[in-house]
């Protein structure tokens, strides 16, 4: 259970432009449902071999579910609802977002958009740095105004009814709320499906957007792609930079794309994680090896940049706002080709955080995007990079964005 205030009147009008305050409160019948349905999963047989290759390993998922049982879901909700929040009607669709203010005049205005699995959680830690520099050691002349959306169908956002919900009409979406919001001059930022959307706006070139940053850019050649998908050998010229994108993207191609191939085919199947939460959870940790063996290692008692409270925000958020299914939509509802360069002409940015998905060279990346404004190579994160490394992410948002202000 979500609250915003009611509408001027109770009939849906086409011209709704209102912009309406927006509280997270969900009743408490909803937690207790979920820790009876945790203490009750019907657990699998244990795996039968000692490494992942089966999927995501039974003792990580007991372990996750005897912490979910005690964990406090109200912490985050008031996490959540000391940030200025708001939902506004776009395409038919109510679309919830972050929208935070500088205090500092002159503030460059950035839209950052989440993917999947991720959420608006993944972006909280970053907000204070980049709306307040000034408190985390940073200049004023480096501060932002927020703007972090939901996608349509995930989180807080509506559940769109209508097939078409592709990154391109979010783009489209996401200008219209910049606009909304009175800004004629910003940036826009994303990884996972928030790159997808953030180049589409790009290609769009709407006027006010002057430049994106990106850390999962879309940026291997055909002929590598080719060669990828063929099973081929790797090029003998590559260098040393894209031999080691080459050797990750060739594991991901080979183990890690279970999850995409289902939720573009089939997401509607996909009941079991809607009706058990730690069959969501499960589904969610299985997004990419780098990751899951971090969360692993989260739930074995490392220090590491996500917590165990980290994961459980954002697997609970997926489960009371009942987006499992709706979530997975975008990846059928979307015929881009993910990693293929789009033809950008606007100033991009990209930050390579090493144990992403793959970790772009700077070779491909210049021919991805003709005007690069600024590259760099970060020493430590991987695919959720302002949520594990949100200090070194903050940093690069400063940086990349310095010139276009």
């Amino acid at each position: 259970m979500t609250i915003t205030e009611p509408r001027p009147d109770a009939e849906h009008r086409e011209d709704d432009t209102s912009i309406r305050p927006f509280t997270v409160a969900f009743p408490d019948s909803d937690l207790e449902d979920l820790r009876r349905r945790i203490h009750e999963t019907r657990w699998p047989d244990r795996e039968i071999v000692s490494d992942t290759s089966q999927g995501v390993q039974l003792d990580v998922m007991t372990e996750l579910a005897r912490r979910w049982e005690a964990y406090d879901w109200r912490t985050a909700e008031a996490r959540l609802n000391e940030l200025p929040q708001f939902v506004t009607e776009i395409d038919g669709v109510d679309i919830h977002f972050i929208h935070v203010r500088s205090q500092h005049p002159g503030a460059l205005p950035m839209i950052v958009t989440h993917g999947w699995p991720g959420s608006i959680i993944e972006q909280l830690k970053i907000v204070g740095p980049l709306t307040d520099p000034t408190a985390h050691g940073a200049s004023a002349e480096d501060a932002f105004d927020l703007v972090i959306p939901s996608l349509p169908g995930h989180g807080f956002s509506g559940k769109p009814t209508e097939t078409g919900w592709d990154p391109i009409r979010i783009a489209h979406a996401w200008i219209e709320l910049m606009r909304r919001l009175g800004y004629d001059r910003y940036v826009a930022q994303g990884g996972d499906w928030g790159n997808a959307v953030t180049e589409q706006m790009a290609l769009l070139e709407p006027e006010g957007l002057v430049g994106i940053h990106t850390n999962m850019p879309a940026t291997i050649p055909d002929a590598i792609q080719s060669a990828l998908t063929n099973g081929e050998a790797p090029p003998e010229d590559l260098s040393a930079e894209e031999r080691g994108a080459w050797d990750q993207l060739a594991f991901f191609y080979a183990h890690g794309l279970a999850y995409a191939q289902e939720m573009g085919n089939r997401p509607q199947t996909l009941y079991g994680i809607a009706d058990s939460p730690v069959g969501l959870a499960a589904w969610m940790l299985d997004h990419d090896a780098r990751s899951y063996d971090l969360i692993a290692r989260v739930f074995d008692g490392a220090s590491e940049g996500l917590t165990a409270d980290d994961i459980l925000d954002n697997v609970t958020l997926y489960w009371l706002t009942n987006t499992a299914v709706s979530s997975a939509r975008l990846y059928w509802e979307s015929k881009l080709p993910f990693f293929a360069p789009k033809g950008v002409k606007l100033p991009v940015a990209v930050s390579v955080f090493p144990e992403e998905i793959y970790a772009a060279p700077r070779s491909w990346a210049r021919q991805a995007y003709p005007n690069l404004i600024h590259f760099n190579r970060l020493e430590r994160g991987g695919h959720f990079a302002a949520w594990e490394q949100p200090e070194s992410f903050s940093q690069e948002m400063r940086a990349a964005f310095r010139s276009l202000r």
